[in-house]
């Protein structure tokens, strides 16, 4: 098993593509765990308090980041089998 992880035929894991798939799910998290950058009240959006408003829209901004991610990294698996199939 040694032998075909240091096979010179196979590319590297981490490559650009997985490094940006890789930052497109650490950002959510860095968003939600440095509280002190929404931890207030204004501005509100319809009555609803900033912390609240940002929060929510951080489901939405995941889900998009998260499929980009999901994209990049099936793309590139493709690649590396000779884009056979899907």
């Amino acid at each position: 098993m040694a032998e075909n992880a240091a096979s010179p035929d196979r590319r590297p894991v981490v490559t650009p593509t997985r490094v940006v798939a890789g930052l497109c799910l650490l950002a959510p998290f860095v968003a939600m765990l440095w509280v002190s950058s929404y931890a207030r009240v204004e501005p509100t959006l319809i009555g609803i308090p900033f912390f609240y408003w940002y929060q929510m829209a951080w489901v939405l901004i995941s889900t998009v980041l998260t499929t980009v991610a999901y994209t990049l990294v099936r793309r590139e698996q493709r690649a590396r089998k000779g884009g056979a199939g899907r």
